[in-house]
């Protein structure tokens, strides 16, 4: 007889989400602690929403992958180019959470007014974001270049 494989979610007031895989079906009924379940992994992920082209789409996204790599992964048609925080190809506007971009090029004031490249964001939390046209970011880039 194969041993099938049970999920568990656990969902908290606070981020991060947590999903655990056990190795049998057992598991959903006998809930020992964690360190006790041989062969369980523990995988931290957030929720983040993305908003684009009249569409608002959730994914799980670990943080150690970008929002970008994520929707890319899930079949989202969203912009992109270098994939490398230089180009600006891939702009978009954090209304809520936290993300890592500390590998982009986005200047700090840029930042601080929500602004993201989504092929270096990392979440810090869930999150909700819009994907904005590339001329609205390079407009704001370039405005505060000057400054």
């Amino acid at each position: 007889m194969a041993a099938s494989a049970a999920v568990a979610t656990i969902h908290t007031t606070t981020s991060p989400s947590i999903t655990l895989t056990a190795p049998n079906h057992q598991f959903a009924t006998n809930l020992r602690p964690f360190h006790l379940r041989r062969g369980l992994r523990l995988r931290c992920s957030y929720k983040v929403a993305i908003e684009h082209e009249g569409q608002t789409t959730e994914l799980e996204v670990d943080p150690d992958e970008t929002i970008l790599e994520k929707a890319l992964d899930s079949g989202m048609s969203v912009p992109h180019d270098c994939k490398l925080g230089v180009c600006m190809t891939c702009p978009a506007k954090l209304l809520s959470g936290s993300v890592d971009q500390s590998e982009g090029m986005l200047s700090e004031d840029v930042i601080e007014r929500g602004y993201s490249l989504l092929c270096v964001s990392y979440p810090k939390s869930d999150c909700h974001i819009k994907i904005i046209p590339e001329e609205e970011l390079l407009s704001l880039q370039l405005a505060t270049a000057d400054d």
